[in-house]
């Protein structure tokens, strides 16, 4: 007869004992390892039981974290500094529209070259642009010098990209449990880049208020160099250098991907227009320290949906799926702007949280759908061109901000990236966006698998 431990509680399970003719087998508890796979979170444990898959992503958070920081850095510093948010914000526009031109060229070459030997100069001239904008505005240089360090600080590459494209790597195929790991990896890669968003700003205002305006940008400049070298040095997992294909077609040419980057770029303009409109916001109502903690919860909102939309699984088609997360998007964006008339940050805070719940899973479908469409041998091209047009909404999103800061108050402000979600619904839904083929997955035969 099977016997069962009577205690349970304080002492760790005994084996079950199982008897099998004349033979006593002892079948030892499941390990906690198993016990994790299994669980709730078992899709995401999975994932990292390809070896190096843990170091190139806990190198790619230390190297994206900057990215939530740079944005608000400068804009403190530079507004502290010159009292101008225009100015600031048109500093930070610049930066971003040169990260637009020149990030596909860097994804063309890491396609060409490999990873490593792209990245590592790439961040390094990155790196001296920074510096160089951080000792402008410490010795007070004509504004024109601001512009021209943000435009050579844009060189960094694109570290979420080259992470996206592991995982493609690591779990290339149409196998279904593959299909299912790879919508869960981009769950993971974008509830990542909201979690850099959701502290990045966090830090840089508490760094910059805290020592000094310049304090935000040097940290971040710190963190992308280290960062993005300890990703390089994973050679692991580093995909191969596909050969080069002749007569292919760019990935901006394919087939519905014209649409996709005019959905990613006014989504990027949602973005870059919150974060300056916030910071001035809370800057108008004598709460400056604020900003920082208040965008942290649009990206909390949307990191906590990232995950839990990983772990569902991928149901009707991809295009459907896609729009129906940026309507949803538009719906909530529409929360900011009625909280801004309603009261002050108490109420700003919660419609900010909710809003940012939407990005997320829209964000997912979105990168799907440039990994469905993009060519595996320039898959880092298309989905840095996919970033680029983010880049680019969020530059044109933080210049109309700095100007609507500046010209209509502390409400209307807040219905630029109302409209901008609108924008890319309409887009989405009536524009002729990408109908990639669905793929069917194959049912299971009678009496297997």
């Amino acid at each position: 007869m099977p016997t069962t431990p009577t205690d349970t509680v304080r002492r760790p399970p005994a084996p079950f004992l199982t008897m099998t003719g004349s033979t006593l087998i002892a079948a030892a508890p499941r390990p906690p390892r198993r016990r994790l796979r299994d669980g709730r979170l078992g899709a995401y444990v999975r994932l990292f039981e390809a070896p190096g898959a843990g170091a190139f992503w806990a190198s790619g958070v230390l190297a994206r974290l900057p990215m939530g920081m740079f944005g608000v850095a400068s804009v403190v510093m530079i507004a502290q500094t010159r009292g101008s948010y225009a100015l600031a914000g048109a500093v930070s526009a610049t930066g971003l529209a040169a990260a637009a031109l020149l990030a596909p060229l860097v994804a063309r070459l890491v396609d060409r070259h490999g990873q490593a030997r792209v990245a590592v100069p790439a961040v390094l001239l990155a790196v001296l642009g920074h510096l160089l904008l951080v000792l402008a505005v410490w010795t007070g240089a004509p504004a024109w010098t601001l512009f021209a360090c943000a435009a050579t600080a844009s060189t960094a590459p694109n570290t979420g990209g080259m992470a996206r494209a592991r995982w493609a790597h690591l779990y290339r195929g149409e196998n279904p449990e593959r299909v299912r790991a790879r919508h869960t990896a981009n769950s993971l890669e974008q509830a990542t880049d909201e979690l850099c968003f959701m502290l990045g700003p966090v830090v840089a205002i508490a760094v910059c208020l805290g020592l000094f305006p310049e304090a935000g940008t040097l940290l971040a400049t710190v963190l992308l160099g280290g960062g993005t070298l300890l990703f390089a040095a994973q050679r692991r997992t580093e995909p191969p250098v596909a050969a080069r294909q002749t007569g292919g077609r760019a990935p901006i040419a394919v087939a519905g991907m014209p649409a996709l980057l005019c959905v990613f770029l006014c989504t990027g303009a949602v973005f870059g227009s919150m974060e300056v409109v916030t910071v001035a916001h809370a800057d108008a109502l004598g709460h400056a320290a604020w900003a920082g903690p208040i965008l942290a919860l649009q990206a909390a909102g949307s990191c906590a949906a990232g995950l839990a939309f990983g772990l569902l699984r991928p149901r009707g088609g991809l295009r459907r799926r896609f729009t129906g997360c940026v309507a949803l998007m538009a719906v909530l964006m529409t929360l900011p702007l009625l909280a801004a008339w309603a009261g002050g940050l108490a109420l700003l805070a919660p419609a900010l949280l909710v809003a940012g719940m939407a990005t997320a899973p829209t964000m997912v479908t979105a990168m799907s759908l440039v990994q469905r469409l993009v060519p595996a041998a320039r898959i880092n091209e298309g989905m840095t061109i996919a970033v680029t047009a983010l880049l680019g909404g969020i530059a044109a999103g933080a210049a109309l901000g700095g100007q609507a800061a500046e010209h209509l108050g502390a409400h209307w402000p807040y219905a630029l990236p109302a409209a901008a979600a609108v924008a890319a619904a309409a887009v989405a839904s009536w524009g002729p966006a990408p109908r990639p083929p669905d793929l069917k997955l194959p049912r299971p035969k009678a009496g297997g698998v």
